[in-house]
């Protein structure tokens, strides 16, 4: 098989495109700060002082046009049409959600089973401007999408099927009012061996909330000063880089940039 025929599923050392020259596992032995230690990582709803932030960044905020919020008919519309391909194609009627950022620590429906993945073809990073759940509209914050190119570690959850219909609204509420994302069902090989589709959230690149590829010099910031209704932004990173590390399939990658972007 030639390298233009490989199979999809067939893992690869492929990463994001944030990697950096010390792109290492961070230390498992770091010391817990207690509250109030000036180095202590922030928490929900808190921000650094003004006197504390970084140098400001002539990028931040960035002029992110106007959003729409998806109202509860095209809501409704959108599941019922993902949950269609579902039923036409799923040949057990297993329904698999793969969780790449914040669904790995709060899923938001019930789990029957989770297992360790991976899917190709697509990558992790701070893709997507937030500015209600991680910042505000003048201090705007990023949140984790799945962007083109790669392959991404996670978590795939087989979430139990008599609570399909009555929990998945939640799910496209939380993940799909504002239209950011694209619901995908992707291959994926689990860590057992399986392989399977799981639906995911695809960054739509048409989006005004779409962030691109940032330099360090911005992440700093908006990981200095965005806090939004569920928390900063900085939080949201290391909470993920803790869930990947914790399934034992860490983001090297995202680690990295944590490191270099942390507020000192």
């Amino acid at each position: 098989m030639t390298s233009d025929e490989r199979d999809p599923l067939e893992p690869r050392d492929d990463r994001a495109d944030d990697i950096g020259p010390d792109a290492n596992p961070r230390a498992d032995d770091d010391p817990l700060l207690p509250l109030g230690h000036p180095d202590a990582p922030l928490q929900p709803g808190e921000r650094l002082a003004d006197d504390d932030l970084p140098v400001p960044h002539p990028g931040y905020p960035p002029p992110i046009g106007e959003g729409r919020h998806l109202d509860d008919a095209e809501l409704a519309s959108s599941l019922a049409a993902t949950l269609a391909d579902w039923r036409a194609h799923a040949p057990n009627g297993e329904f698999w959600l793969f969780a790449y950022g914040s669904l790995i620590w709060k899923p938001e429906v019930s789990i029957a089973e989770r297992v360790d993945g991976r899917i190709h073809g697509y990558h992790r990073g701070l893709y997507l401007w937030s500015r209600v759940n991680r910042g505000t509209g003048t201090r705007p914050g990023l949140v984790l999408a799945l962007d083109r190119g790669g392959s991404c570690p996670g978590v795939a959850m087989r979430v139990a099927p008599e609570r399909i219909d009555e929990e998945l609204p939640a799910l496209w509420r939380r993940e799909m009012a504002m239209g950011s994302y694209r619901p995908a069902w992707l291959p994926c090989r689990l860590a057992d061996g399986r392989r399977l589709a799981a639906l995911t959230f695809v960054i739509r690149r048409d989006v005004p909330a779409y962030a691109g590829k940032l330099n360090d010099a911005l992440v700093r910031q908006v990981f200095a000063c965005a806090s939004g209704r569920y928390g900063t932004t900085l939080d949201y990173v290391a909470r993920t880089c803790d869930a990947l590390r914790e399934s034992g399939m860490p983001d090297f990658g995202l680690e990295a940039r944590l490191r270099r972007c942390r507020p000192k």
